[in-house]
């Protein structure tokens, strides 16, 4: 998506207590940023606007959440948007972080002494040129990336309207050794999350009367 220069937002996410501008520090480390460490430690990959993450975040104050975006008038807006649900519930926010990164790079970020246990993928850019689809981020390259930090159960969450990237994402997950719990070619029919929080990209796709796909994978690695 592409979005305006907010001059506000670099400002504004420095002075943030929720947002880290050097997240290689926090390789092996980010369980200790949060109030509870010992807390279910979730990620977002590409938060956006922060829709999503503000919402379920806010409502699962058990879990910790690190959300990940590369544009910083993105997080700005997320910041904002996180904030103004946290406020209207009347809690802190102790249990979420954003950060700026180029999630091709997640490596240099996150590994297994983060014990990542659980990863969302919402709406991400479905690349649909052929030289473009390692970029996808649930492509196998990425898959395997993923498995560096996640724990040996730990559970994928992708949500999509794009039919060949849902259809490519179930092959790289069985080539990946992730094994697919619940799928779906209409999530708004069949909800399997069981709670499904609908994002901006979503609420405009279905509108336009396109069928959100979307699907749990668990990692099935017995150990690290």
């Amino acid at each position: 998506m592409r979005i305006r220069y907010k001059k506000w937002a670099r400002p504004e996410l420095e002075a943030s207590k929720f947002y880290i501008d050097n997240p290689e520090e926090m390789k092996g480390k980010w369980r200790s940023f949060f109030k509870n460490p010992e807390n279910p430690f979730h990620l977002e990959l590409g938060c956006g606007k922060g829709q999503f993450i503000s919402k379920l975040a806010s409502s699962n104050l058990n879990v910790n959440y690190l959300a990940i975006d590369l544009i910083d008038a993105m997080l700005g807006l997320a910041k904002r948007n996180i904030e103004t649900e946290y406020k209207e519930k009347n809690i802190e926010t102790d249990n979420i972080v954003i950060t700026r990164f180029d999630i091709e790079r997640i490596l240099m970020i996150l590994e297994k002494e983060d014990k990542v246990e659980r990863i969302y993928i919402n709406f991400c850019n479905p690349w649909p040129k052929g030289k473009h689809r390692k970029k996808r981020l649930t492509h196998t390259r990425q898959l395997e990336k993923y498995k560096e930090f996640i724990t040996p159960d730990a559970k994928i969450y992708f949500k999509t309207d794009d039919d060949d990237l849902f259809a490519s994402t179930l092959t790289y997950l069985e080539e990946t050794g992730f094994e697919v719990e619940r799928k779906t070619y209409d999530l708004h029919k069949e909800d399997i999350f069981e709670g499904n929080i609908e994002t901006e990209h979503e609420k405009m796709f279905s509108e336009q009367g396109i069928k959100i796909k979307a699907l749990i994978a668990k990692n099935k690695e017995k150990s690290f």
